[in-house]
């Protein structure tokens, strides 16, 4: 299946020649798109010189930083257009193991056909390399919280390794997704379930980046908590009035 690996990039310089590397070694058949958000430090430019040598990779110019889920958005509906079959999602600076990207794409092969695979770090076998405790903490009891207020079974519905078959996104009203940062990920895995498609979870190692910095703030563990607790209170209102009218 054609295959697009979506990058999105903001400040990534010195990330991003490494994982562009890494990817080509390890899918060499994929292609990736840097999506960037007119990054200070030259990693569009340099993205733009990388693309110019590689046919496989390209660059979509976004005119400042627009967040993580528009920066998404934007990805799908270039690869979506230009009849990708599946389309993933990576970040730039490491954290996600090109060499995993393979066990994503297998599993979306599968005979069961999920529609979204999820790179997990909560499954068995799943893991976090050199995260503080805070973060780890956070992490475990956003995805806790996540599974209690929406009443779905995925562990790691944060985790932004994953694969989506084109199809999938098709079905998706992506103009409607406003979400951004990690809301981002729990609100397209929500919009999939909704929609009666198949999630299904690998384990992955994720490791902590070692160059850049970190894009975790207050605003957007604030964003996912106010909009998840709002989607699980209108879920389980349309639940009880489906029960009454039932009744």
């Amino acid at each position: 299946m054609r295959t697009l690996v979506i990058v999105p990039t903001y400040d990534e310089r010195e990330s991003l020649p490494v994982l562009l590397d890494q990817v080509r070694a390890c899918a060499p058949d994929v292609d990736v798109l840097v999506v960037d958000d007119a990054s200070p430090d030259g990693t569009g430019e340099l993205a733009e010189r990388i693309a110019a040598d590689d046919d496989r990779v390209h660059v979509l110019h976004r005119a400042g930083k627009g967040g993580l889920g528009a920066a998404y958005v934007a990805g799908f509906g270039w690869g979506l257009e230009r009849g990708y079959e599946v389309l993933c999602e990576m970040d730039a600076d490491g954290s996600h193991r090109p060499e995993e990207l393979v066990r994503l794409l297998d599993r979306l092969a599968a005979d069961d056909e999920p529609d979204l695979v999820i790179g997990s770090r909560w499954v068995p076998g799943g893991r976090v390399v050199n995260w503080p405790w805070h973060r780890m903490l956070l992490s475990r009891a956003g995805n806790t919280y996540v599974r209690g207020a929406l009443g779905i079974g995925v562990r790691d519905a944060t985790g932004g390794y994953r694969a989506f078959r084109a199809r999938t996104l098709q079905a998706v009203d992506l103009a409607a997704v406003e979400s951004h940062g990690y809301c981002f990920q729990v609100d397209m895995t929500w919009r999939v379930l909704r929609g009666g498609g198949a999630v299904a979870e690998v384990p992955i190692t994720f490791v902590e980046r070692t160059a850049g910095v970190s894009k975790m703030s207050r605003s957007i563990v604030a964003e996912a908590l106010t909009k998840v607790t709002l989607w699980g209170v209108r879920h389980r209102w349309s639940q009880l009035r489906g029960r009454s009218g039932r009744s």
